[in-house]
């Protein structure tokens, strides 16, 4: 089974790339809520090597370090990566008519409900879009 989570976003496979992939962009927008933050990130953008994002509460109270380990990149196009648990996920980006189609698909884990999985990942994609438009 996998979830499919997506977002038009208006700006260019430049913009779009820098944003998903440098670090310093990651930690503006990938949380869920208002009431999480990244406060670190790395990522080493090589077939092998691995990304790791602290996500955490505000108030201090949970944290936990997301990682995978890129399996295939194309750049501007795919990310194919196995999560730090073993599960798969795949990150694509489409240009469609003046914006990028971004899709990620991934194995749901066995402890919260699926619901409850596409949600959040639509979440952390819809602050994506919103932090890349708002740069251009």
């Amino acid at each position: 089974m996998q979830i499919t989570v997506q977002t038009n976003i208006n700006a260019s496979i430049d913009q779009v790339w820098e944003c998903w992939t440098n670090p310093k962009h990651v930690m503006h927008w990938n949380f869920a809520s208002e009431d999480w933050c990244c406060p670190a990130a790395t990522n080493n953008l090589t077939v092998g090597s691995e990304f790791h994002y602290t996500m955490a509460a505000k108030d201090d109270s949970f944290s936990f370090d997301f990682w995978g380990t890129y399996d295939h990149i194309v750049f501007y196009e795919i990310l194919s990566i196995t999560l730090g648990d073993g599960r798969k996920l795949k990150v694509s980006f489409e240009a469609i008519g003046h914006g990028i189609l971004l899709t990620e698909s991934f194995e749901p884990e066995s402890e919260n409900p699926v619901e409850l999985q596409q949600a959040g990942w639509q979440q952390i994609l819809d602050n994506f879009k919103k932090y890349v438009e708002g740069l251009v």
